[in-house]
């Protein structure tokens, strides 16, 4: 009875944690959107347009489902609860603090992985069950660009894996202790000098895997109409985008745990959760500021960022790590 009651405590918290992300995240986008470019962004609905995400998720669901013609129906229905059914089942996996984790796994890393290549297939769907040709090349860049990204992030997710010598993600985090010097992206003289490095690696493939600006290929409406979200109306599109809010507060608890010492305190005193979510948030505010300050790329340039330097980049330093460990 008494896991049963903290199973349930900690599903009531994660759909609260997540309601809340998803509502005011786009609260945090548009705001700063506004002031980047000089702009207002919402502030009629409530104070400083408080109010303004629940107003936009009632217009959502008030608004009909169309399904195009020319759709694959079970296709074009699924995709989106694909994209956000494994969004909302990573978060079983993240520690906000020591022991606040809904349920601990000594492989939560890989687990993360593998549900997280979820994402890459609903859009690959969505595109194919469109029955529309933008949505459909769309689909085809979004499943190149997460192959080219998914490799560099993988190979340096190895590499904190090498110097940890673990995947539970919790003891991950406790290896960071004792103060931010210890954290994986400063260098370490025992294992590695180009973890600064690996966090900028991870930091920009996981830009890359939300489809975020200046990485949203999959979308590009100057190129594609709206990409794979053309055909998509209501709350089709708005699980879209709840999908990717949670992908983005993943990403960026995933950073926060690999190369910034989780609930770590800087200073080696009074860790908590406290730290841990403003560490989170300042990356997700980052994804903000990356957005609206720097211009899409071309595909081309996309796939040759990757190919080109970050595997390579990484690979070196998976090299070099495993030299470091073996001499040291």
């Amino acid at each position: 009875m008494d896991e049963l009651i903290r199973l349930l405590s900690y599903f009531v918290g994660i759909a609260a944690f997540l309601g809340f992300n998803l509502a005011y995240l786009g609260w945090v986008e548009r705001k700063g959107a506004g002031h980047i470019q000089r702009r207002n962004g919402p502030k009629e609905v409530g104070p400083y347009g408080l109010i303004q995400p629940l107003a936009d998720g009632l217009k959502l669901m008030s608004k009909q489902l169309i399904v195009p013609a020319a759709a694959d129906k079970p296709l074009y229905m699924a995709a989106p609860i694909l994209a956000m059914v494994p969004a909302v089942l990573l978060f079983v996996a993240i520690p906000f603090g020591e022991g606040i984790v809904p349920r601990q796994f000594d492989f939560g890393l890989l687990m993360i992985f593998a549900f997280a290549a979820f994402a890459g297939l609903a859009v690959l769907m969505a595109g194919w069950g469109s029955g529309n040709k933008y949505s459909l090349i769309a689909g085809t860049r979004v499943v190149s660009q997460n192959i080219a990204f998914e490799i560099p992030m993988l190979i340096t997710a190895i590499t904190v894996v090498m110097i940890t010598g673990t995947m539970d993600l919790s003891e991950i985090v406790r290896h960071q202790a004792g103060g931010f010097w210890h954290w994986n992206i400063f260098p370490r003289f025992d294992s590695s000098l180009l973890m600064p490095v690996s966090f900028l690696i991870f930091y920009i493939c996981s830009m890359a895997e939300t489809n975020r600006a200046p990485f949203d290929l999959g979308e590009a409406e100057s190129e594609l109409v709206a990409g794979y979200l053309t055909e998509y109306g209501g709350m089709g599109f708005g699980i879209f985008m709840m999908a990717e809010y949670a992908n983005i507060v993943i990403g960026c608890s995933l950073t926060t745990i690999l190369f910034l010492g989780g609930w770590q305190c800087p200073f080696g005193i009074l860790p908590g959760p406290h730290w841990f979510f403003i560490k989170m948030y300042f990356l997700i505010w980052c994804f903000v500021w990356m957005r609206w300050t720097f211009p899409r790329v071309t595909l081309w340039g996309l796939l040759n960022l990757s190919w080109k330097y970050l595997i390579p980049f990484s690979l070196v330093n998976l090299l070099l790590t495993a030299l470091f460990i073996k001499v040291f």
